[in-house]
C-alpha cells in the first residue's frame, strides 16, 4: 500500500460488504455466531440507526465498557457509520477510574456488561446512574446480552434504529470526514491520570492496512482474536486490520489458553494474535501437543518485549513461521514499526522491524534532542499520518508529547541499524541507574531468559542509599522446577557485567498485569520494596 486512504471506517467495512459479501466477516466459534460480511454490515446499519435514535449526533462520544462481546465488535463499526467518537473502557477498571473517565470524555451514553471476573459493572453503574448532576452529559446506559428493566437493552436500541430511515443515515454517513476524531483510547495511565488519545478514521484505516500488509493478510485469511477490544491491539491490529483486507475475524470473548487453540483448530485460523504472557500460556498447556495447529501461518506479537525463546517456540511449535512483530503506541495508532513476514528469524526475535510506510522516525539524544548515529541509543520519535490528534482536552500533555514540528516522543529508547531495523531497548523511565552505570532492564531479561528453569522474568530497580539503585529480577519458574538466588547469580556471572547481574530475586506466581496483557513495573518495584524491606533510607 504506497497510497494513504481518505476513507472512513465505514466506507472500508461497506467496500467489503459488496466484494466479498457471501464470505464470513465475524465467527464466535464457542458461541454459535457467523455473520458473512454482507449480513454483518446490515447489522451494523441497524446499530447506526439505532444510535441515531437515540439522539447521538455526529461527534458525540460513546463510551463501551465490555469484554470482545459481539456487540462490542457491532458497536465498533456502527458508531463509525454514524459518526460517534467510540470511547474504549478498560475491563480492569473499577469505580473511581470509571468516575473519572465518564466525566473527562464527555460521554453521552454507556454501553456496559454485567460483569467481569469478580467485578461487578451493574454496581458500578447503578452508582453513577444516582449521581445524574456529576455527569450532566450521560442521559444513555445500555446493558448489553441481557434483559433489564432498569436499563436500555442493546435489542431495544436495534429495534429503535427502524425509525431512522436509509437517507437519514446516508446523510449522516456522507457528512463525515475521513480526518473526525472517531475513536478515543486511554492511556493506561501508569502515571498521573489516564488521557484520552484521539484517533481519526485516517489514523486507524491507514494504519491497521498497512499492519495486515505487514503480516501478509488477505481475504483468504482468518484472524483469531484474543487479545481486548479496548486496547488498539484488539480493535486496529485484530478487528479493523482483518476489515481492511476482507478477512474473517475469530474473536475470542475472555482470553483462555484452551479456548484459543481449540478455536484455532475448529476454525481452521491461519492467524494469532497475543502479548508474550498470553504465548506462554498457550504454549505451557499441559495438553498443547494434541490440538492440530497446523493451519496458522501469521500473526502478531506485541504489548510487551518478545522473549527470544517464546518467539522460537512460537514459530516451531505453533507453526506461526511467518509471525511479525509490531511495535508502537497508543498514541500513533498505534503501529511504529513492524517486521516482515519474511524477515529472517534473528531479525524477528531481535528487532520490531523497520519503520511502516509514510512513517517518518528518528532517534535523538534525550539530552539534547539531537539525532544520534545508526546503532546508538536515544529516545525514539515518530511523524506522520498516524500521529494522534491529541489528548483529549490535555493542550498541556499534548504539547509535551508531539513538538512543534510534528514529532511525537515515544518515551521509549531505541536503537536501528545501517538497514532500518529498530530495537527497542527500554523505556526512559525504566532505566536503572546503579552507581553511575546505566543498567537496561530488557537486557538482563533476555539474558535470565536463557536459563532452562525460567518461565518469564520481568528486571527491575530497587532504592539503595549507596548506589541509589540495584537491580531486582522478578522470576517465574517453569512448573517443577526451583532456583536459588545464588545459583541464578552464579549463571550470571562472567558473562554479563558485575553491575548488571540483580541483587535481588523474587520467585512470583503472577504478575501485576493491565487488562491488555502488559506487566506493570511500578507494581512490581512497590511489591519488591516491600517484600525486601529496601528503603532509600
Amino acid at each position: 500500500m504506497a497510497e494513504l486512504m481518505k476513507v472512513t471506517v465505514g466506507d472500508c467495512l461497506k467496500k467489503q460488504a459488496l466484494n466479498l459479501k457471501d464470505q464470513e466477516a465475524m465467527v464466535y466459534s464457542k458461541l454459535g455466531i457467523r455473520y458473512t460480511y454482507k449480513e454483518f454490515y446490515e447489522l451494523t446499519t441497524k446499530v447506526a440507526k439505532g444510535l441515531m435514535a437515540m439522539g447521538i449526533e455526529k461527534g458525540d462520544h460513546i463510551a463501551v465498557w465490555a469484554t470482545n462481546v459481539p456487540e462490542w465488535l457491532l458497536l465498533q463499526f456502527g458508531s463509525a457509520r454514524a459518526g460517534a467518537v467510540l470511547v474504549t473502557v478498560n475491563t480492569n477498571y473499577q469505580r473511581s477510574e470509571l468516575d473519572y473517565l465518564l466525566k473527562q470524555s464527555d460521554a453521552k451514553a454507556l454501553f456496559f456488561i454485567e460483569e467481569f471476573r469478580s467485578t461487578s459493572y451493574r454496581e458500578m453503574v447503578d452508582s453513577v446512574k444516582k449521581r445524574p448532576d456529576e455527569f450532566p452529559l450521560l442521559k444513555h446506559f445500555v446493558l448489553l446480552g441481557s434483559n433489564s428493566t432498569s436499563y436500555e437493552t442493546f435489542q431495544e436500541i436495534l429495534e429503535a434504529g427502524n425509525t431512522i430511515s436509509d437517507e437519514a443515515l446516508q446523510e449522516r454517513e456522507s457528512s463525515l470526514h475521513y480526518d473526525d476524531v472517531i475513536n478515543m483510547q486511554y492511556t493506561s495511565g501508569t502515571t498521573g491520570f489516564p488521557k484520552g488519545v484521539m484517533l481519526t478514521h485516517y489514523n486507524i484505516v491507514n494504519n491497521a492496512r498497512q499492519i495486515a500488509d505487514s503480516m501478509n493478510l488477505t481475504n483468504a485469511d482468518r484472524l483469531c482474536i484474543p487479545v481486548p477490544f479496548f486496547h488498539c491491539f484488539g480493535c486496529v491490529l485484530g478487528t479493523l486490520a482483518a476489515v481492511s483486507v476482507g478477512a474473517t475475524m475469530v474473536p475470542i470473548v475472555q482470553f483462555d489458553p484452551q479456548e484459543v487453540l481449540e478455536t484455532v483448530e475448529n476454525e481452521k485460523c491461519t492467524g494469532l494474535h497475543g502479548v508474550p504472557t498470553m504465548f506462554i500460556a498457550e504454549l505451557n498447556l499441559p495438553n498443547f501437543d494434541s490440538y492440530d495447529l497446523s493451519t496458522l501461518r501469521t500473526g502478531i506479537m506485541a504489548g510487551s518485549p518478545c522473549p527470544i525463546e517464546v518467539m522460537k517456540n512460537v514459530i516451531g511449535k505453533m507453526g506461526m513461521s511467518e509471525i511479525t512483530i509490531a511495535y508502537g503506541q497508543t498514541e500513533s495508532s498505534p503501529v511504529i514499526t513492524q517486521t516482515r513476514t519474511d524477515d529472517p528469524i534473528e531479525r524477528r526475535v531481535e528487532t520490531v522491524g523497520k519503520k511502516h510506510a509514510q512513517v517518518e522516525a528518528k532517534i535523538i539524544d534525550p539530552v539534547t534532542s539531537k539525532e544520534v548515529k545508526a546503532g546508538e541509543q536515544g529516545e525514539l520519535c515518530t511523524r506522520g499520518y498516524h500521529v494522534m490528534k491529541g489528548y483529549y482536552k490535555m493542550p498541556e500533555a499534548t504539547k509535551d508529547a508531539i513538538d512543534p514540528e510534528g514529532w511525537l516522543h515515544t518515551g521509549d529508547l531505541a536503537t536501528v541499524d545501517e538497514e532500518g531495523y529498530y530495537r527497542i531497548t527500554g523505556r526512559l523511565k525504566d532505566m536503572i541507574i546503579r552507581g553511575g552505570e546505566n543498567v537496561y532492564p530488557r537486557e538482563v531479561e533476555e539474558f535470565l531468559y536463557s536459563h532452562p528453569s525460567i518461565l518469564d522474568v520481568q528486571v527491575i530497580g530497587v532504592p539503595d542509599k549507596k548506589f541509589g539503585e540495584k537491580v531486582a529480577a522478578c522470576i517465574q519458574l517453569k512448573e517443577g522446577h526451583t532456583l536459588s538466588d545464588n545459583e541464578l547469580k552464579d549463571f550470571c556471572k562472567g558473562k554479563i557485567a558485575h553491575f548488571k547481574i540483580p541483587e535481588y530475586y523474587m520467585f512470583l506466581q503472577q504478575y501485576p498485569m493491565t487488562a491488555s496483557g502488559k506487566v506493570q513495573k511500578f507494581k512490581l518495584r512497590e511489591q519488591a520494596i516491600e517484600a525486601l524491606s529496601v528503603t532509600h533510607e
